[in-house]
């Protein structure tokens, strides 16, 4: 190993590395780095033969009670190596950590599982979130978009027999929503296609709520247009539903058993995961604050207080789609975590886009 003198090294004490100089930086993510992958404090030896730092045991025990008297580190026993604190944590996912890249069998797996999914959106949200803390070993949770900001994609109108028709409208959440529609007179497909023209005219693009606000139907020759507009205009009406509370799915909640040695943290955590509306506002707090990353007491709840959470959003056309995110002990991998996040969020993105195409994500990566 090589020296470096003392005034150098005391100008790489203090130099760059955002708040903290290149040399205590490089001290403090090998600290960091190792801690994620063992759990174990990590001593002064140890950090000495990492990549980047090149200096004495010394010197390196020198620094960590620097890093500690600063915030970055803790000893949590006597005589033992130190730990990062939420400080430090901080400091490695702003300043140090490089961006995460999946491995290519993950990668692939996140390909195959949107070429290979089907069905409703409920079943993709569900299945995403299970992929997501496959990949992580974490706790992953997969907000889906609600239902009363969803558009109208489309709107169509099938004629089942002479006295039945089917409606059926694509949100731009990605759910298919049905209604059958019992008609008095006999119908024909050409009445059928008029009246979906015209709701296509006043809805595609428009928000689902703005159904209620659906005028009476246009003036037409064709008879009985009005009576199968306005009974088709009655059943977009059942279709709104004031007040859902979007759709929450949670993968790998058995995964946090192994993440933490108190049985007690476990069980706080495994609690706030079953309270849908507040796992929703953790997510959404993370995001509104401009943040991926919430670190202990970073997310403002403190039964958390031991744990990180990560989030990335879910967006649908520029507009808010959910949101997928991580929930884990501070020592989480987190640019692993991250390229997750954004791998699946992007997919679900996709997916959701495209409600026709549903691989479209799959091919595109």
């Amino acid at each position: 190993m090589t020296k470096v003198h003392d005034s150098k090294e005391a100008d790489e004490a203090s130099a760059g590395g955002g708040a903290l100089g290149s040399r205590r930086a490089a001290i403090l993510e090998a600290v960091v780095a190792e801690y994620i992958g063992t759990a174990v404090p990590v001593g002064s030896s140890h950090v000495a033969n990492a990549p980047g730092v090149h200096v004495s045991s010394a010197t390196v025990r020198a620094d960590m009670v620097a890093l500690e008297q600063d915030g970055y580190l803790v000893q949590p026993h006597t005589s033992a190596g130190r730990i990062p604190t939420d400080k430090g944590y901080r400091f490695f996912v702003d300043h140090l950590a490089e961006p995460g890249v999946l491995g290519t069998s993950q990668r692939l797996k996140v390909r195959q599982f949107f070429d290979q999914v089907h069905g409703e959106m409920e079943q993709l949200l569900e299945h995403a979130s299970g992929l997501l803390s496959e990949l992580t070993s974490c706790a992953a949770v997969v907000v889906g978009p609600s239902h009363e900001s969803a558009w109208f994609r489309s709107v169509q109108l099938v004629g089942l027999s002479p006295h039945l028709a089917l409606l059926v409208v694509v949100l731009s959440d990605g759910a298919v929503e049905k209604r059958s529609i019992e008609l008095a007179d006999v119908v024909s497909d050409d009445l059928l296609a008029e009246v979906t023209a015209e709701l296509a005219r006043r809805l595609n693009g428009r928000p689902l709520a703005d159904v209620d606000q659906l005028a009476g139907p246009a003036e037409s020759d064709t008879a009985g247009f009005s009576a199968v507009f306005v009974a088709a205009a009655r059943a977009l009406g059942e279709m709104v539903r004031p007040g859902e509370p979007e759709q929450v799915f949670v993968g790998g909640p058995s995964r946090l058993a192994a993440a933490f040695d108190a049985m007690e943290t476990v069980r706080s955590v495994l609690g706030i995961l079953e309270q849908q509306l507040v796992v929703v506002t953790l997510l959404r707090d993370v995001l509104d604050s401009g943040l991926s990353v919430a670190i202990g007491a970073e997310h403002g709840y403190e039964p958390l207080a031991s744990c990180a959470v990560v989030v990335a959003p879910v967006v649908i056309d520029g507009r808010d789609g959910g949101a997928v995110g991580l929930l884990g002990p501070t020592r989480m991998n987190y640019p692993q975590a991250l390229a997750a996040a954004h791998l699946v969020g992007e997919g679900l993105s996709h997916w959701l886009r495209d409600p026709a195409g549903r691989t479209a994500a799959g091919r595109s990566r």
